[in-house]
């Protein structure tokens, strides 16, 4: 069985002051939030109570640790009272996320984000003062219903009612520089990026000309974004 260390003194402080950021609850999105975060440069302490989690994920994370994420002092053990950046990703106990949150907020941890299961769950987390409250399932089904529907290649929102949406460049802006094709005063939207064959991404500026097979990245609002999406 493997051993798992209990933080306090140096090491704890020595992830605190880097580039970090501790996650609270290491199921499905907490642990792909920890891997993806170690995978881009981030040092992360992972913490779950449940021991199989915490087993599955030793070595992979900077540091993680077996403890009870409700408890102040077990937190503070940890040395979480000198994050800057803590995300709370419990679901299967709603409980356990509010008294976290909780504690959290009474360390004064300057930016906490949270997992919300539910709107019930997301409006208690508001209410404690929870910096940024996340609806990781609801979020994903309303992008996968954009990309159901079959105009998209990638879906996001960036705020309500406004949209990134990744396309194949319609028929319509093929052979033309953007600035002649009068797009957004027709749609509403502007060609952010494009991409041709396997090539590196590129900014689009009037003078930017598509070929059937590009890709390109749409912003706009929401409704007119997913409209141009469906042009051929």
């Amino acid at each position: 069985m493997a051993r798992f260390p209990i933080f306090g003194g140096d090491t704890s402080r020595r992830i605190a002051e880097a580039d970090s950021v501790a996650v609270i609850g290491l199921g499905r999105f907490g642990s792909a939030l920890a891997l993806e975060l170690m995978a881009g440069g981030t040092e992360v302490l992972g913490i779950d109570l449940e021991e199989d989690l915490v087993q599955a994920l030793n070595g992979q994370l900077t540091q993680v640790v077996r403890t009870d994420s409700t408890k102040e002092e077990a937190l503070r053990q940890l040395a979480i009272d000198e994050f800057d950046r803590v995300v709370v990703a419990i679901g299967g106990d709603v409980s356990a996320s509010i008294l976290t949150c909780s504690v959290l907020l009474s360390m004064e941890i300057p930016v906490i984000w949270a997992k919300a299961v539910d709107d019930r769950h997301g409006l208690i987390l508001e209410q404690l003062g929870v910096h940024h409250v996340i609806y990781p399932e609801k979020d994903m089904g309303r992008r996968v219903a954009h990309l159901v529907r079959g105009a998209a290649l990638d879906y996001i929102e960036v705020a309500p009612g406004y949209a990134l949406v990744k396309t194949a460049a319609p028929s319509i802006l093929h052979g033309k520089r953007l600035g002649d094709t009068g797009i957004r005063a027709s749609y509403g939207i502007t060609i952010a990026a494009y991409q041709h064959d396997a090539e590196p991404w590129r900014n689009a500026d009037n003078t930017t000309v598509l070929e059937a097979g590009d890709t390109i990245l749409v912003v706009g609002p929401s409704r007119s974004a997913e409209t141009f999406a469906q042009l051929r």
